[in-house]
């Protein structure tokens, strides 16, 4: 059905993707990491999404908006969308007219809105990217499956707009789920989604907590100051880099068995090996919050994320998540429960007047 068509009988394409937990191995994604030594990442994708939404327009313009950011720009011609400040939205939109419509323009409006703001941690820069990548391929009518879909985030972000960061967020917002990742040496991507019982599933997501640091933080500066420690095989950094790589190995057997104290205690591994790796990870509200938690009875934190603020998990016996919970919300640390999703990316249409 040819483009035309297809904007007259649809009104509107929305698309959602999910936001996720990195559990084990974050930073072993990196391009600098990964390629010489091979990558692997255990994360989880919650309920929080990021939403794209896309419909013609007839007065020959591109629309952005930006809703959680209170931001939205109208672009006439070519010359005005190179300015864009909505580097995300620009991103996408030049990639797909380029790869996919012959360089041609579509006249669309293009609206967003994420569950959490940019430098929680929880991938929602990519999470994003790759809703809108779903929201332009229904649109389009384009062929991409979910590796392809998560590639293309991948490219976007890294490539096309030279963004700092790995590779993980991308493929657990396409894929959903709890996967373990593994970033080989030549550059693919396995996602191997884990397979346990729903007591497990349950259990390991009763004793999870979230709770916002009050701050979100720029990750390139920390990513940057990873990949420096790893261009000049700075001993400490190397060796920090491959314990999260082992950790991630460790704690999807330990999920596998069901082991949850077994995960804890890799989850506090993780983060001493994580404040190796650049000294941005941390800071004193970070450490503020940690012994908070501790206080009230988690027996495992980490930051998601590159870290320097965003969100922390913690591991709770189950039987005091609610005390933790309490406990952080009452020092104005916004704690929430987790709740894990099994979909990735997703998109749906709504036909008629809107």
């Amino acid at each position: 059905m040819p483009l035309a068509e297809r904007r007259r009988r649809t009104a509107v394409v929305r698309a959602r993707a999910p936001l996720r937990l990195g559990l084990a191995g974050g930073g072993t994604d990196l391009v600098s990491y990964s390629s010489q030594h091979g990558g692997a990442v255990l994360n989880a994708t919650i309920d929080r999404y990021a939403f794209a939404s896309i419909r013609a327009r007839d007065d020959g313009a591109v629309y952005f908006e930006a809703c959680d950011l209170g931001r939205e720009e109208t672009h006439p011609d070519a010359e005005s969308l190179a300015r864009s400040t909505l580097l995300l939205h620009r991103g996408v939109y030049e990639r797909m007219i380029r790869d996919f419509n012959d360089g041609e323009p579509i006249f669309i409006s293009v609206t967003t809105a994420v569950d959490a703001p940019m430098g929680s941690g929880l991938g929602s820069s990519s999470a994003l990217v790759v809703a809108l990548i779903e929201a332009y391929r229904t649109y389009m009518d384009l062929p991409l499956a979910r590796y392809d879909v998560a590639h293309l985030a991948y490219e976007i972000e890294r490539v096309d707009l030279g963004l700092a960061g790995g590779r993980q967020d991308q493929y657990s917002a396409a894929f959903g789920g709890i996967n373990f990742l593994e970033f080989l040496r030549d550059g693919e991507v396995i996602v191997n989604p884990l397979r346990f019982s729903e007591g497990t599933a349950l259990e390991l997501e009763s004793s999870l907590v979230v709770a916002f640091s009050g701050q979100s933080r720029a990750s390139d500066s920390i990513i940057r100051q990873q990949t420096e420690g790893l261009t000049a095989h700075t001993a400490d950094v190397m060796e920090a880099m491959h314990q999260l790589r082992q950790d991630a190995i460790d704690m999807k057997r330990a999920i596998m068995m069901g082991d949850i104290p077994s995960v804890a205690a890799l989850l506090e591994r993780s983060w001493l090996a994580k404040k190796r790796t650049a000294p941005g990870v941390t800071n004193a509200t970070i450490e503020k919050l940690e012994v908070m938690a501790r206080q009230a009875g988690a027996i495992g934190a980490k930051v998601s994320g590159a870290g320097g603020g965003g969100f922390m998990m913690f591991v709770v016996p189950t039987e005091r998540r609610y005390r933790l919970i309490s406990a952080l919300n009452d020092q104005g640390a916004m704690a929430y429960p987790v709740k894990f999703t099994e979909r990735g990316s997703e998109t749906w249409t709504l036909s008629g007047r809107r």
